[in-house]
Formats: C-alpha cells, sequence, structure tokens
C-alpha cells in the first residue's frame, strides 16, 4: 500500500506519527485514573488530603488528554485519510489514458469483466476499506506499543506478559494472512468471472428470450454465482480458526496480567493504585490490535487488487516510442505489409497507395482483411513486417493521439453515450461553438429529426444510442465526424445495415463529409464504390486486383464475381408458397 501510494507516502507517514501521539493521548486517562486512585488512598490514610489544586489540576490534564486526542485523530483524518481517494482518482485517469494508447489485442486479452471490475467494484472496494484497514493495522499496533511502554515503566514482568500476548496474535494473523493471500487471487476471479458472466447474460438477454433458452443461458451466470459463494464460505471458515486463536492469545494475557498484578499487591510487592493501573490497562491495551483479523484478511486481498492494477497499468503503450508531429501530406502506403491476431495471419504482403485527396474503396469477402487494414491506418494494431507510411513518415513514429487526430472513422455498429445528442456530436470537437454543431448535423442530415425530438439537441439517447433508430445514429456519428472535420476519412460500412430511405440520405451525409479529403471506405454497395477514384479487392489477405469500377467489372476475376452477386442479392424476389 505503501509502496502503491507514491507521492502521498510522506502524508502516510506523518499519519503514523499523529497515531504514535494519539496513543499517548489514549493511554494518559488511565495513568490519571491511576494517580486519582493514589491521591484518595493518600488522603484516606491520612498522608496528604486532596487539595482543590489538585483536582482542578487533574481534571484540566483530563480534559488536555480528550482534547488533545481528538485534535490529533482531525489531524490525522485530514491528511491521512483521504489519501486513497486522491490516488484511486489518478489511478483511475491514469487508466483511462492507459487503454486510449494499447493497441486493441490488450482488450482482447482482458476480458470486460476483468477490466470493469478493475476500475469499478476493485478500486472501490479500496476506497472503502485500504486506507481504513492500513490505518487500523499499523495505527493499532503503534498504540499497544505506546501501552507497553507505560506497563513496562510500571513493571517489567507485566510488560513481558503483555508483550508475548501480542507476539503470539501476530504469528496467529501472520498465518491468516498467508491463508487470505491464497485465497485472494481465488476470490478476485471469482467476483471477475461472475462480473463477465453477468455482462455476458445480460448482452443477449434479447437472444435468451428469443430462442427461449433462459435456463441454458443462465447456467454460467448460476455457475459463477455458487463458485463466489463457495469461495467466501471457504474464507470465513478459515478467518474463523485463525481468528479464535488470535483472540485467545489477547484475552489469557490479558487475564494473566490481572491475576498477577492481584498477586504482586496481597504479596506487598505491588501498591494497589498501580494494581488498578494494570487491571485498566489490560483492559484497553489490546482493544485495538483485537478487531486486526478482519484487516488483515481485506489487507491481503487488496494486494491482489493491487498486483492487478499494477499489470493493467504495466501494458506497453503501443506508441511509447512515438513522437507529437503532423505530417507532410495525407497520403497513405503499405509497403510489403503482413498482419495477424495471435498465429492467424490475416494480411500477406500486402502494398497499396491511397493518394491524398481521392476516394478508394475497399471490397472483398468476409475475412479478407478489409477492417484490418482500417485498423491498421488508425494505428490500433502494429503491422507484424513491412511498413505503413502517412506522408514520408512511418507510422511507428507517431504516437497515437498525433494520428488520430488526422482521422475520422465511421463505424458500422455506431456507438452512442448515455448523453445528449449535443454532447454525442461535439465528442469530435469538444469546444464547439452550438452554431457549428447545429452546421454539422444540418450536413449529416439529422437536424430535422433532432428537433422533432422532446428536447432537441438536449435529448438524452439511451446507452449505445438504444432509442434512436440505426439510421439515426449512423448520421449522427456522421456529424460527429463532419465536426471534427478530420483530412482522412474511414468508412466502415457505413451504409451496409440501413434502410433505402437512410442510404439516402446517408450518402448526401457522406458526400458532406467527404470533400476534399482523403477517403477509405470499405464498401459493398454499388453507389458508394462507384465514386472510388481507385477500388482495391482483397481476398485471403492479398489484393487481387486495383483499378476503377469501370476496369475491374470488364475484367474477370473477383469483384465482377462480387459485383454478379451484390445484383443477385438486391434482384431477389420472393417465390410462391409453396404447396402442401
Amino acid at each position: 500500500m505503501i509502496a502503491w501510494s507514491e507521492n502521498y507516502q510522506k502524508r502516510i507517514y506523518l499519519g503514523f506519527l499523529l497515531s504514535f501521539i494519539i496513543g499517548i493521548f489514549i493511554s494518559l486517562p488511565t495513568v490519571l485514573a491511576a494517580m486519582a486512585i493514589q491521591l484518595i488512598l493518600e488522603d484516606m490514610m491520612g498522608i496528604e488530603a486532596i487539595s482543590g489544586k489538585d483536582i482542578f489540576l487533574f481534571f484540566l490534564m483530563l480534559l488536555a488528554a480528550v482534547g488533545g486526542r481528538f485534535l490529533f485523530t482531525y489531524l490525522k483524518a485530514s491528511i491521512q485519510d483521504t489519501v486513497i481517494y486522491e490516488k484511486l482518482a489518478d489511478e483511475r485517469i491514469g487508466l483511462g489514458n492507459i487503454l486510449k494508447r494499447v493497441p486493441l489485442g490488450f482488450f482482447q486479452q482482458n476480458q470486460t469483466g476483468d477490466l470493469l471490475t478493475a476500475m469499478t467494484t476493485d478500486m472501490s472496494f479500496m476506497e472503502y476499506h485500504a486506507m481504513t484497514m492500513l490505518d487500523m493495522v499499523v495505527n493499532g499496533y503503534i498504540t499497544s506499543i505506546v501501552m507497553l511502554i507505560f506497563c513496562m515503566s510500571v513493571n517489567w514482568q507485566l510488560g513481558v506478559i503483555m508483550g508475548l500476548g501480542l507476539i503470539f496474535s501476530a504469528i496467529f494473523l501472520y498465518l491468516m494472512g498467508k491463508a487470505s493471500y491464497k485465497n485472494g487471487s481465488v476470490l478476485q476471479n471469482a467476483n471477475e468471472d461472475m462480473t463477465g458472466a453477468t455482462i455476458e447474460y445480460l448482452r443477449g438477454i434479447a437472444l435468451v428470450k428469443t430462442f427461449h433458452q433462459e435456463g441454458a443461458t443462465a447456467k454460467g451466470i448460476k455457475n459463477a454465482y455458487q463458485k463466489s459463494k463457495d469461495i467466501n464460505i471457504k474464507i470465513e471458515k478459515e478467518y474463523a480458526v485463525y481468528n479464535f486463536f488470535h483472540v485467545m492469545s489477547l484475552r489469557l494475557a490479558s487475564t494473566t496480567m490481572v491475576i498477577y498484578g492481584s498477586v504482586m499487591t496481597w504479596q506487598g510487592k505491588m501498591d494497589l493504585p498501580t494494581m488498578v493501573f494494570v487491571d485498566i490497562m489490560s483492559f484497553i491495551a489490546f482493544l485495538s490490535t483485537e478487531n486486526l483479523s478482519s484487516a488483515f484478511h481485506v489487507l491481503h486481498v487488496i494486494d491482489h487488487t493491487l498486483d492487478k492494477l499494477d499489470r493493467l497499468t504495466g501494458a506497453q503503450f503501443i506508441d511509447y516510442n512515438g513522437k507529437d508531429m503532423e505530417p507532410s501530406s495525407h497520403t497513405i502506403n503499405f509497403q510489403n505489409v503482413s498482419f495477424g491476431y495471435d498465429k492467424r495471419m490475416v494480411l500477406k504482403g500486402v502494398t497499396c497507395t491511397f493518394p491524398e485527396n481521392s476516394f478508394t474503396a475497399i471490397v472483398g469477402p468476409s475475412g479478407s482483411g478489409k477492417t484490418t487494414i482500417c485498423n491498421l491506418i488508425a494505428r490500433f494494431y502494429d503491422v507484424s513486417d513491412g511498413s505503413i507510411t502517412l506522408g514520408d513518415k512511418d507510422l511507428r513514429n507517431f504516437t497515437c493521439d498525433s494520428i488520430l487526430k488526422q482521422l475520422s472513422i465511421v463505424f458500422q455498429n455506431v456507438y452512442l453515450f448515455h448523453d445528449t445528442i449535443l454532447d454525442n456530436i461535439r465528442f469530435g470537437k469538444p469546444d464547439a461553438s452550438m452554431e457549428e454543431v447545429v452546421e454539422a448535423a444540418k450536413k449529416a442530415r439529422c437536424h430535422n429529426f433532432i428537433m422533432q425530438l422532446p428536447n432537441g439537441y438536449d435529448t438524452v439517447v439511451g446507452e449505445g444510442g438504444s432509442t434512436l433508430s440505426g439510421g439515426e445514429k449512423q448520421r449522427i456519428s456522421l456529424a460527429r465526424a463532419i465536426l471534427k472535420n478530420a483530412p482522412i476519412i474511414i468508412l466502415d460500412e457505413a451504409t451496409s445495415s440501413v434502410d433505402p430511405e437512410n442510404e439516402h440520405l446517408i450518402q448526401e451525409a457522406i458526400h458532406e463529409l467527404i470533400y476534399g479529403k482523403t477517403v477509405i471506405a470499405i464498401a459493398h454497395r454499388l453507389p458508394t464504390i462507384e465514386q472510388a477514384n481507385q477500388i482495391l479487392v482483397l481476398e485471403n489477405g492479398r489484393i487481387v486486383q486495383s483499378g476503377t469500377h469501370k476496369e475491374l467489372i470488364r475484367q474477370k476475376g473477383t469483384y465482377q464475381d462480387f459485383m454478379r452477386v451484390r445484383e443477385n442479392a438486391q434482384n431477389w424476389i420472393l417465390g410462391e408458397k409453396t404447396k402442401l
């Protein structure tokens, strides 16, 4: 915890120092009680009468002890207790920035449930427990050590008894910690599985209902919940055993201190006020350490959370050697590029050029590598072999931010944030004025339907844009791209899943978007393909044909076959009902 806190370590150490002072103030009332009993006994035996000055001084010291305790407790809380919230705020922002700069393969290796658990459940658990548990353990022992010092000053034998109680308690807490650390990884995996299973179930709920497979689908989520229940019960059973011996060590030490003090007083080796002091001390000395068992368990679970955060924050940036710079032009060149996901090669020796201010269409069967080319241009991944240049510089010399400033990407599956339409469009240019947003919306042919919504541009859309139709979402994404006004446009089948009416509007919006830009479009529809200055035909990860539509349609090969299939698909008609 302390090593992870980095820049906040001084405040944590200062908190420990304040805890030591607090421990002194906590012990003072016990010392004052013994002093008061001594004064009362001396007064009863006629040795020295209690004066008003003695009473005033006693209450003044008691007031100072209580006031000092609360003052230094407040100072410690204000200095140390807020550290975890400040650190985790930094951690969340830092992790968000890291996730923007890792290759997309990182998200295939780390499931959504793992990342979601780390960003929410794990960090929230740390916010609620980390500093409290750290404070409980460290400051608990500090308080016990202060009282041990007081006890030693009275009688060293009693100090030894108290010390032995703390040592045996620490041994059982250590054994509990080892068990907790071993179970911590299993618990964390169970929580991740539970989160992942829940997300998958909720995402597929429509499909589940459609095919009446609630039972089959719920099996995975039930298994995840069962696994979580089993590991938690196992942890509780082990916790109970170690906690019993931990508490027993302290209680035996406390009882032994009372018996020993009483015997010493009966034998005349200890006066009555000292015995009372010992008795009171024996009851309160271990209060701060008795509850440490839960803290030890929680801190070892937090250890695993910190390990997980270290693994995530230690992910290598895809652009760790990149520099922020402007390209000399917006021409993109592929030179003998090969790339694969894990061991499966997708692109094999691709060489092509996307000239500046030109329109290139990429066509080919599913799995041929069309989307992979676009992902490599955006530097979501780096090439396995070969090189890609933007202007005259290798893409690997750029930071991701400096590349993405040059790009606007319109995906086939549009995602809108659970926010207003205004902010979803402004995502392309956060400082855009309202006039600029409206102008972009008009060019994207979405202004009219936005104005018909209950709150216009201030209408909040559902998560992912669920309250809008596919065509409406697509036009808002085009407005976002138009507002950004980047010099390179990538269109990933932007009109593949919309109705003819929306397709017409989207085509008009695309014309507004691509004017004077370097455009790369994955396309299957003839109206889009015919506009291209060049068409690249991919098959099995290789460019098998290139040219314009008029050139390629006259050549035998993949493109001609592709267009024939598209034409047959568009001209299909319903046959007659089959007679039974």
